[in-house]
């Protein structure tokens, strides 16, 4: 009966999404108070029905309801019951349950945040909203039903949720992920808004901007969590493959990074509007692509949802609906957006300008080497080419270093134009430090100087000498008068040169073995000693282990590591779980191979500098883009700007100065 009404719960979530469609978009065309002031009613129904069939489809795992076809098919009664719960999004239907569910909360969040905006332009903007709602309520209900029934026969037990997704990482991962794939829908509705409008004036970009911070600063936190799990669970000892699946999130957050700077720049100097307004469109369009590539059956990944094609042809069809309806508003408007702002080649302006179109040309670059593939094989009717690492890396990286140099110049400089002896006063001690640390601080961690670290690590630290510098200089009338923005801002940068250094130093500085050991057997490990003590059985909850045993010699330290081999009871399926020693400055990373005659075992070893410092990276820029969304400005702006249902646009904010910051 719980399923049923899931499913009851969704039908109604569907009309409540065709009310706020038509009351949103109908009410501010007609200028109709009354529907407009329905919208929040109806906001709030479908978010509960929402939660409802979330509910629902959570109870049917909880319970091991195996009568629902869903849950027969990616659970078992020997899960345990907080994998039974993150198994809710562990497949195709229920992860877009959630996808659905996430998108219904942002909308709510919209209309309750944004009840001072202009009536007539939020109702655009929940109309737009509900748009999305229908196309993604009727691909859930008419294609992905999470809720069908496996009646008459009924099995007596599930077939078990992918070992690879037993884990907490499945927990955290997707719902992280969703909330920055969904967020920038507002970012979306902003832009179409303001293109239905007409008013495309800075306005709408001051408005969007802290939700565009919050679905970025989620995304990022989505992207590092996926790589912190495909470094623990996968066995390889890898924190990024140029996986298909894994581009298809990383496209959404370089071309959300250009947004971010574009908008600031568009907020605070009305420029760059026409620009903006086409990264909003382009970025959720790719979080749109992403789930084409992720759900339509086009490839086969770990990350991957490989379904019926048909559901691919439904996701591809609503896209070029979205992405063509948006980008042909965007052309009948576009020559509407004139900018008569001024700026120099040395000046704020222009290097956040450098930064984008970097941001956008590597977003290019990865656009390519993911589609192409999938192209070659439609074209060609079934033959396949690779592209792997070698491509990403060799057009990819020199992209993100040309991009440190820019982040580490556009502190030093002010908007409009710089005089040129302040910033040579700067780059006069900048450069030397960033040179003495790039070629110090490899020498000492392992005693050569490889140049791709030194490259990396010195721009690194001039990127945080850059903001340092800058930090000081604002700090100077006291730090209570450095607005909240700004300390997200810096914290942004900062978290990118720390995961810059996690990458470099990792990439070129880890070693690796790959090695057949007997019991008893030493091997030597960089500057570690292993010793391999053989390998005893374990019993988990659903699964049977072969467990090695190693002591590590580490200085006058010694630890154990305990690498499995394990056999999932409900399909026989056997992983590779690592057992890992974590560190600020290294980890040791230890997982079996297979067992080979007189019982030796192929063994992987690894010691990986730095590694954490991905991942700490990625922690900090999530909680400087959250910190940004703080600031005290965006709540006076609420009040400052509130109108009513029907009432004239919003005075023009160009060129309007934030606080602490010079014009």
């Amino acid at each position: 009966m719980i399923p049923e009404l899931g499913q009851v719960s969704l039908a109604l979530a569907f009309c409540l999404a065709l009310g706020i469609t038509f009351f949103g978009l109908a009410g501010a065309a007609l200028r109709r108070p009354v529907w407009l002031g329905a919208l929040n009613s109806l906001v709030i129904g479908q978010f509960v029905f929402m939660a409802l069939a979330f509910l629902a489809l959570t109870q049917a795992f909880l319970t091991d309801d195996f009568s629902v076809a869903y849950v027969a098919n990616n659970s078992n009664s020997l899960l345990p019951w907080y994998y039974k719960f993150s198994a809710v999004w562990g497949a195709h239907e229920g992860s877009f349950l959630l996808w659905v569910l996430i998108m219904a909360g942002w909308t709510l969040a919209v209309a309750v945040r944004g009840r001072h905006l202009p009536g007539d332009f939020l109702g655009r903007v929940l109309g737009v909203m509900g748009l999305l709602n229908i196309g993604f309520l009727a691909f859930l209900i008419w294609t992905s039903n999470p809720f069908e029934r496996l009646v008459p026969m009924t099995p007596a037990d599930g077939a078990d949720l992918n070992p690879l997704l037993q884990d907490f990482g499945l927990i955290v991962h997707p719902p992280m992920l969703y909330m920055g794939y969904v967020g920038f829908s507002v970012a979306f509705a902003f832009a179409v808004a303001a293109l239905l409008s007409g008013r495309l004036d800075a306005t709408w970009a001051r408005w969007s901007r802290p939700w565009s911070n919050v679905a970025w600063a989620f995304l990022t936190l989505g992207i590092g969590l996926g790589s912190w799990w495909a470094y623990y669970e996968l066995g390889w000892g890898g924190w990024w493959f140029w996986d298909p699946v894994e581009n298809a999130s990383f496209m959404p957050w370089l071309a959300g990074t250009a947004l971010i700077h574009s908008l600031a720049v568009t907020e605070k100097r009305g420029t760059f509007k026409s620009w903006t307004l086409l990264l909003a469109i382009t970025t959720f369009s790719l979080s749109l692509l992403g789930a084409f590539i992720v759900r339509s059956g086009v490839l086969t990944s770990v990350h991957a949802f490989a379904v019926d094609p048909t559901r691919g042809l439904f996701i591809l069809a609503f896209l070029v609906l979205v992405v063509g309806g948006s980008l042909l508003l965007y052309g009948l408007r576009a020559t509407t957006m004139r900018s008569r702002v001024g700026y120099t080649l040395f000046s704020r302006e222009a290097f956040l300008l450098v930064n984008n179109i970097l941001l956008v040309v590597a977003m290019a670059v990865v656009l390519l080497g993911t589609l192409y593939p999938l192209a070659y094989e439609a074209a060609t009717g079934g033959d396949k080419v690779s592209i792997g690492p070698p491509y990403f890396n060799r057009l990819f990286v020199p992209l993100m270093l040309l991009l440190s140099v820019a982040l580490g110049l556009a502190p030093l400089v002010q908007w409009k134009r710089t005089r040129s002896d302040r910033l040579r006063r700067d780059l006069r001690w900048m450069v030397p430090g960033a040179l003495a640390a790039g070629v110090g601080v490899p020498l000492v961690v392992s005693g050569a100087v490889p140049w791709q670290a030194a490259a990396a690590f010195g721009l690194a630290v001039w990127v945080l000498l850059a903001h340092a510098a800058d930090l000081v200089r604002r700090a100077r009338p006291g730090l209570r008068r450095v607005p909240l923005a700004y300390w997200g801002m810096s914290l942004a940068h900062v978290g990118f040169a720390v995961t810059l250094i996690g990458v470099s130093m990792t990439s070129v500085l880890s070693v690796e073995e790959d090695l057949r050991m007997s019991p008893g057997q030493t091997s030597e490990l960089g500057y570690l000693s292993v010793r391999f003590d053989g390998v005893s059985n374990r019993q988990g909850p659903n699964f049977v282990a072969q467990r090695g045993d190693f002591l590590i010699t580490e200085g006058n330290r010694q630890y154990r590591l305990y690498p499995e081999k394990r056999r999932y009871l409900a399909r026989g399926n056997v992983m590779t779980e690592a057992a890992i020693s974590p560190g600020l400055m290294r980890d040791v990373y230890m997982s079996l191979g297979e067992p080979l005659d007189n019982g030796d075992w192929a063994v992987r070893m690894q010691l990986k500098p730095y590694v954490r410092w991905i991942w700490l990276g990625s922690l900090i820029m999530a909680l400087g883009g959250a910190l940004a969304v703080l600031d005290a400005r965006y709540r006076r702006l609420r009040q400052r700007f509130a109108a009513p249902a029907g009432a004239a646009p919003a005075p023009e904010l160009s060129g309007t100065p934030l606080p602490g910051e010079a014009r």
